[in-house]
């Protein structure tokens, strides 16, 4: 059986949804668990089950500090080592985010991956088109950002997901592989010309600002995870091109430029055109970096 940790999230229930769309047997684990899943709690080590599973999906617990992240991570694959789990995928981060200030818990987790003694695959996915389209911000009558004219080698989250969905499936084919899975590039201001509104650039130390006393609910390992994304895409460091992903799909990506473009519309505040700039600057969605 294969079981998807963090199946209420996003990109854990839609590779359990992509499974059983296949046919093929899967279950979710979660520390909310819906019908018919396990509870799976990576900071309560000792009440992890994972007996009868021989494919973990480990989609990564980021959401915390770094040393936080790596132990619930060593946690479940503890429990995997003990319960008899035979491979293992991990969703990990794309190689050129290496810059990024939350690559550090997914490289430490996949040298304990490696470590493991267990078979593994890990799918160093590139960051999402939802989460780029998520990051521009409403002003007035456009959208602003701190990426200025950089791109993003963006990946719509379904297609992550069936990747994850595809390798579980079959795991010996993909048996100690690494695959890193980017899409095309995307601008900003692309975002901004599909939706038919301009794009404006901010200062990354403006951007910073307005992160620590404007956007309320980031938790302190935040803005800085948010600035290194910007400063990133601005710079030409997150915009390579691999063939993987379309390699392993079989067929062409999912267009990023029209989910990130999606993401930011759906987020445009009503008659925003007729609101002071600094009132209606607000993020076009949430801003969990990775998950």
């Amino acid at each position: 059986m294969i079981l998807v940790t963090g199946a209420g999230g996003h990109l854990g229930s839609a590779t359990l949804a992509a499974l059983r769309a296949r046919g093929v047997p899967a279950t979710g684990g979660s520390r909310s668990p819906g019908p018919g899943m396990r509870r799976l709690d990576f900071d309560r080590p000792a009440g992890l089950d994972l007996t009868g599973v021989s494919t973990l999906v480990l989609v990564s617990a980021g959401y915390a500090e770094d040393d936080l992240v790596v132990a619930r991570h060593a946690a479940a694959l503890a429990a995997a080592v003990r319960d008899g789990v035979r491979h293992v995928v991990y969703t990990s981060l794309t190689t050129a985010g290496d810059h990024l200030g939350f690559a550090l818990a997914h490289r430490a987790t996949e040298r304990l991956v490696r470590e493991s003694g267990l078979s593994w695959t890990i799918l160093r996915n590139g960051l999402y088109a939802e989460l780029f389209g998520g990051l521009l911000t409403w002003s007035g009558d456009g959208l602003e950002s701190a990426f200025g004219d950089g791109a993003l080698a963006a990946v719509a989250r379904a297609d992550l997901a069936e990747v994850a969905a595809l390798v579980a499936a079959d795991p010996a084919a993909h048996r100690g592989r690494v695959h890193d899975l980017v899409g095309p590039p995307v601008t900003a201001g692309r975002v901004a010309d599909r939706l038919g509104v301009p794009h404006r650039t901010v200062g990354l130390g403006e951007y910073r600002r307005r992160l620590l006393a404007e956007t309320p609910g980031l938790l302190p390992f935040q803005p800085p995870m948010l600035v290194s994304i910007a400063t990133g895409v601005r710079h030409g460091f997150l915009d390579g091109a691999d063939p993987a992903l379309t390699d392993l799909l079989g067929r062409p990506a999912r267009d990023p430029l029209a989910v990130a473009a999606a993401t930011a519309s759906a987020a445009r505040p009503a008659a925003s055109a007729a609101r002071p700039a600094a009132s209606a600057a607000r993020p076009a969605a949430g801003l969990r970096p990775q998950r």
